[in-house]
């Protein structure tokens, strides 16, 4: 089961944050957190580049999957995850369609595809 679709590109760690952020409500959807992990564990003396996980939400696609199962909300929100690596940013996404494939008995399969449809442009839009 593959859990990500990634993305890779040359642009810059940051700007491809920053268009993330930009992009994500141009399609009805809201960034509710950024976590910055490299300066999380900076505080705590552990050293790793740049890592920030983007947690977003669409309140209407969120109800009509927790009406399904309630069980959804372990997955929830969606997350985009930004790190760089050998010279390069990347870009993965937590597919929406896995919750689908763990939870076959939600029927969660058509509702799942359109998100994560709208996720992937917006990572085409950002990389």
């Amino acid at each position: 089961m593959q859990i990500a679709h990634t993305l890779e590109t040359s642009k810059p760690f940051e700007q491809v944050v920053s268009a993330l952020e930009t992009n994500t409500p141009k399609h009805q959807f809201r960034v509710l957190a950024v976590h910055d992990v490299q300066a999380t564990l900076a505080e705590k003396g552990f050293q790793r580049g740049p890592l920030k996980i983007i947690e977003i939400c669409n309140a209407k696609f969120a109800h009509q999957a927790l009406q399904k199962d309630a069980e959804v909300a372990l997955f929830m929100p969606c997350k985009f995850a930004v790190y760089a690596e050998g010279g390069k940013t990347i870009v993965k996404l937590g597919r929406p369609t896995m919750i689908a494939e763990v939870m076959p008995q939600a029927g969660l399969e058509e509702l799942a595809a359109g998100v994560e449809a709208t996720l992937k442009q917006i990572m085409r839009e950002s990389v």
